[in-house]
C-alpha cells in the first residue's frame, strides 16, 4: 500500500497531431465582377399631349398595350378645326383674286407711264398695289397651313413603338394644349436602359486599387453588363454601359451609371429592380484562398501558414473582396506558401501536423462578385460617358 501511495500519478493522455488539409498558395490573374442593385428605365419616354384645345371624342387604343409608330391614339372633336380650315381656305381665294386684279392693273399702268401717259405715282401706287397683294396671299397660306396643321393635330398618334400607359383624360373631356393636354405615356422597351448607383467609397476604393496595379479595368471601359432579374433568372441579353454621370449627387453621394440593353421580347419592363453585374475588371496575380482558412483574430484575420517540418505559424493578413466561396488576400502571403484550408481551429502553433490532404488551388473561371451596390439607382438623363471618369482613367494605365 505505501508503494501504490507513492506511485507517480499519470498526466492527461497525449494530443494526436492535429489533421488539416492544406493549399498551396498560387497566383492567378482574376476576373472581377462587379455587382449592384439596379432599376430598369425607359430609353425613350414620350408624352402624349393635345396639342390644340378641344374636346376629346375617343380612346383608340388599349391601356397598357404596345403601340406601333403612326397608331391613331387618341381622336378630338374636328369640326371646329375643319371649320377655320375652310373659312382660311376661303381668305386664300380671295387674297389670290386680289392679287390678279393687281397685277392686271399694274400690267396696263406700265406702259402708259413708259409713254407718259401717267405719272411716276400712279406707277409706284401699282407696283404697290401688287406687291401687297402677294403678302397677303402668302398669309392667306400660312392660314391654311395653320388650320390644316391644327386640323391633323385633332388626330393623336405615337410617334414610336413602344408601350402605352393608362389614358389621363376621359372621353368627353375639353382639353387645353400645354394645361390639361396631357393624355398617357408611351415608353420605348428596345433597347432599355438600366441604372445603378456607385458610391463615392466604392469610387475612391476602385481608384486606389487602380492606382496600386491591384485593379484592371478593360480598355476604353468596354465592360459587359449582365441583368439578373428578381427571381434569379439571367436576362439573355447583355448590355454596355453607354453613360456616367460627369457628377456626384451630393444628397445621396453616389455616382450615376447607365448601361443599355437590347430588350426585343419586352421581358424588362421600365422600373423594375434587377441585379446589375458589371464584368471586364481583372486582378493581376491576385491570391485567392477558401474563406474557411482565414480566421479572424482579436485585432486581424490570420491564416495558417505551413512550414517544411509541417508546423503551423500563425499569419496575419489583410483580406479584400469575396469571390464566390473565396477571399482575395491583398497582403500577408504570397504565391508558393502552404495554408491550412480544413481543421485551422484544431492547429496548435509549432506542432506538427498530419496533413491528410491537399486542396487544389483556387481557379477562377466563374462569377465573381465582389461590390455590392446599395440603394437604388434613380433614373438619368442623356449623355455620354463610358464609366465613372477617375476609374476609366485609371483602366489607361
Amino acid at each position: 500500500m505505501l508503494l501504490a501511495g507513492c506511485k507517480k500519478a499519470s498526466g492527461p493522455p497525449a494530443l494526436g497531431a492535429p489533421e488539416v488539409t492544406v493549399m498551396t498558395v498560387v497566383a492567378h490573374d482574376t476576373p472581377v465582377d462587379l455587382e449592384f442593385t439596379a432599376q430598369t428605365q425607359s430609353s425613350r419616354e414620350v408624352e402624349i399631349r393635345a396639342r390644340v384645345d378641344g374636346f376629346l371624342d375617343r380612346r383608340t387604343y388599349a391601356e397598357g398595350d404596345e403601340v406601333k409608330t403612326g397608331q391613331t391614339m387618341f381622336l378630338m372633336d374636328p369640326k371646329p378645326f375643319q371649320a377655320a380650315l375652310q373659312t382660311a381656305r376661303g381668305q386664300l381665294a380671295a387674297e389670290q383674286a386680289r392679287l390678279t386684279v393687281a397685277q392686271q392693273n399694274l400690267g396696263r399702268v406700265k406702259p402708259l407711264a413708259a409713254q407718259q401717259a401717267l405719272s411716276q405715282k400712279d406707277l409706284d401706287d401699282a407696283i404697290g398695289n401688287e406687291k401687297q397683294a402677294q403678302a397677303a396671299v402668302i398669309s392667306a397660306q400660312g392660314q391654311v397651313q395653320t388650320a390644316e396643321l391644327n386640323l391633323g393635330y385633332t388626330t393623336i398618334k405615337s410617334p414610336l413603338n413602344g408601350l402605352a400607359s393608362y389614358a389621363r383624360q376621359q372621353d368627353g373631356s375639353y382639353l387645353i394644349a400645354n394645361s390639361s393636354g396631357l393624355l398617357t405615356y408611351v415608353y420605348q422597351l428596345d433597347p432599355i436602359w438600366v441604372n445603378f448607383s456607385i458610391s463615392e467609397n466604392e469610387m475612391l476604393h476602385f481608384q486606389d486599387q487602380i492606382s496600386a496595379g491591384k485593379l484592371l479595368f478593360p480598355p476604353h471601359s468596354e465592360f459587359v453588363v449582365v441583368v439578373e432579374l428578381a427571381d434569379g433568372t439571367q436576362f439573355p441579353q447583355h448590355g454596355t454601359i453607354s453613360f456616367a454621370n460627369p457628377a456626384f449627387n451630393t444628397d445621396t453621394g453616389t455616382f450615376l451609371v447607365r448601361a443599355v440593353l437590347a430588350n426585343p421580347k419586352g421581358t424588362l419592363r421600365p422600373g423594375q429592380f434587377v441585379r446589375a453585374r458589371v464584368e471586364g475588371a481583372m486582378r493581376p496575380n491576385a491570391v485567392l484562398v477558401p474563406q474557411r482558412a482565414v480566421l479572424q483574430g482579436a485585432k486581424s484575420h490570420f491564416v495558417w501558414v505551413v512550414d517544411d517540418q509541417s508546423k503551423a505559424h500563425q499569419r496575419v493578413v489583410e483580406v479584400g473582396d469575396w469571390n464566390g466561396d473565396n477571399w482575395f488576400i491583398t497582403d500577408g502571403l504570397k504565391a508558393g506558401e502552404r495554408i491550412v484550408v480544413d481543421g485551422a481551429i484544431r492547429v496548435v502553433p509549432d506542432v506538427p501536423l498530419k496533413i491528410a490532404g491537399t486542396v487544389a488551388s483556387t481557379q477562377t473561371g466563374g462569377t465573381t462578385i465582389v461590390e455590392k451596390g446599395g440603394a437604388s439607382a434613380p433614373q438619368l438623363s442623356e449623355g455620354a460617358h463610358p464609366m465613372p471618369p477617375g476609374a476609366a482613367s485609371g483602366a489607361s494605365q
